[in-house]
């Protein structure tokens, strides 16, 4: 009876040591389990909170770049990648990182990911195209308007002290009412700026595209080659993606055949425009003035020509700079990681052919 009792009881203890050890494995087996992800930059809580519940998470703490020799270091055993437009993710990463399998850029450019190294190892590409559109447009015509009416150079002046009374030609500029506004490039976010620019009374919406654009039809835009583009426009504004074939676009002999009473404007990359023409084109009036918020390098070193010139805007490239615009980014960059980790369709995946 005493032995029967006593096999009973070691039974029993046996059965719930067992099964101890088998959630005790389990659950050491989902923290193995769980993939890690690497941050280049600080992110909001939010964002850490997603990735957090079902990642291992690493950040880089600042709000600078990420030194590539800490990437490299920190890249290893990464599953994921969560990265930025400043974050040059090319061959040297790539090689490092073997276990990589998602990379999600917080831009919708990505011209700073090796994508032919990337298509090579079959890693996934999520980014934020959408997302930045109506931010960037209200930005490019806030920059056009600070631009083209001189709005920092007043602002500097009244400062100075060379607000001396009102007099009727002082700090003129130019007028968006009956202008040709030209647009190089004419995807969503040029679209955005053009509908919030007809209602200034602009005479003529040009476009130069590769392919002729079903959706200019309804805005009324007029899609043109890139010749008549530069020597028709007022307002010429670069809202393209930067490739090989855009590097550079805007050179001397292209600012030569603008009027010399035309607005250059550029919230797309700096390295679509040839920034000493750039400087020469605006030092010899080849063209009125320009708005940039992108520029090459960026930061843009402070004693550079283009701060000199009073005819020229420069803004530190915040053309999605809205709280709203930059949480959603953030939230999206973190979701196409975790759904490509998960096998599932990403909410925002680069395609590549």
């Amino acid at each position: 009876m005493i032995y029967n009792k006593a096999v009973h009881f070691l039974g029993i203890k046996l059965r719930k040591t067992a099964k101890l050890g088998y959630l005790t494995s389990i659950k050491n087996l989902s923290t193995m389990a769980r993939p890690k992800v690497y941050v280049t930059r600080a992110m909001n809580r939010e964002v850490m909170e997603i990735l957090g519940k079902e990642c291992d998470v690493t950040t880089w703490p600042g709000s600078d770049p990420v030194p590539s020799t800490e990437l490299l270091k920190n890249i290893e055993e990464v599953d994921g990648l969560f990265c930025m437009l400043t974050d040059k993710i090319g061959k040297d990463v790539l090689d490092k990182a073997k276990n990589l399998k998602v990379i999600s850029t917080m831009s919708a450019g990505y011209d700073h990911l090796d994508i032919e190294e990337i298509k090579k190892r079959g890693i996934k590409i999520g980014y934020t195209p959408e997302t930045l559109t109506d931010a960037t447009a209200e930005l490019t015509v806030g920059l056009l308007l600070a631009t083209c009416r001189r709005l920092m150079e007043a602002n500097a002046a009244a400062r100075e002290g060379k607000w001396l009374t009102w007099s009727p030609f002082w700090m003129c500029g130019n007028s968006l009412k009956n202008a040709t506004v030209g647009f190089f490039g004419f995807g969503r976010i040029g679209q955005e700026i053009a509908r919030r620019l007809i209602p200034f009374k602009t005479k003529q919406i040009l476009y130069t595209t590769r392919s002729e654009n079903a959706e200019a039809k309804e805005i009324g835009a007029l899609r043109v080659d890139f010749d008549s583009l530069l020597q028709n426009s007022d307002f010429l504004i670069v809202c393209c993606s930067f490739n090989e074939s855009t590097r550079e676009k805007f050179d001397l002999s292209a600012f030569k055949k603008m009027k010399n009473t035309s607005v250059f404007i550029n919230t797309a990359r700096g390295g679509v425009v040839k920034q000493d023409d750039l400087v020469l084109a605006l030092k010899n009036k080849l063209i009125w003035g320009a708005g940039l918020d992108v520029t090459t390098p960026e930061p843009l070193p402070v004693e550079h020509e283009l701060f000199k010139l009073e005819n020229c805007v420069i803004l530190p490239h915040i053309g999605s700079a809205a709280t709203d615009c930059r949480l959603e980014m953030a939230s999206l960059t973190a979701r196409n990681i975790l759904t490509a980790l998960k096998g599932e369709n990403m909410p925002s995946e680069l395609v590549l052919s």
